[in-house]
């Protein structure tokens, strides 16, 4: 008797279906190990918890609306040598968001601000935050669009109910390069 029918029915019914994908590979693991059933249990639901947590960090990372794969990793620093790296490091943490802090990130045009603020949103989301990021150009929009339609209240509401909202002002104006002053180094402050 073959119990895998059974079995997949009843882990759909229990929303365990993820415990499929990878049900052959630990079962085969179990025997070749000689495991007990509780460690392969225990294997199958680990996966299916990772299985979770990867879906919703990619659910985050949707509704974040990145305008590309912007990391700390990928960020780089050398280019800015007045930049506090400590202080990056110390915003990646996103202690900033528990405690409802602000942060300002300032500079010319053309510096990283954007890649710095959209790294800092990719720590967050990956730390279970729900962040969202928009330039200041689509949030008025958006704004004004739920005004016209008399949801301005409700949209306003859900835009300050997520916890990191980064809004980026040079992209929206249409800065370039040369308009913008390389006199002022790009700097962190928190109001």
């Amino acid at each position: 008797m073959n119990p895998l029918p059974e079995l997949t029915s009843s882990l759909k019914q229990l929303r365990l279906s993820g415990i499929l994908d990878t049900l052959e590979a630990r079962n085969r693991e179990a025997i070749d190990r000689k495991l007990a059933y509780t460690d392969f249990l225990t294997l199958l639901i680990q996966d299916e918890i990772a299985r979770r947590d990867h879906r919703k960090l990619d659910a985050r990372m949707r509704r974040a609306n990145f305008r590309g794969q912007k990391t700390l990793e990928g960020f780089d620093f050398d280019r800015l040598p007045n930049l506090n790296r400590a202080v990056v490091h110390d915003l990646a943490t996103c202690r900033f968001i528990d405690e409802k802090v602000s942060v300002l990130i300032a500079g010319p045009c053309g510096t990283g601000k954007s890649h710095l603020a959209q790294a800092l949103g990719h720590a967050a989301a990956r730390q279970g935050h729900d962040v969202l990021f928009m330039t200041q150009t689509r949030l008025l929009g958006a704004l004004r669009n739920a005004q016209a339609v008399g949801s301005y209240e409700r949209r306003f509401q859900a835009l300050a109910k997520v916890p990191l909202l980064i809004i980026d002002l040079c992209a929206a104006r249409g800065y370039v390069e040369r308009s913008c002053s390389k006199a002022n180094p790009p700097g962190l402050s928190m109001p």
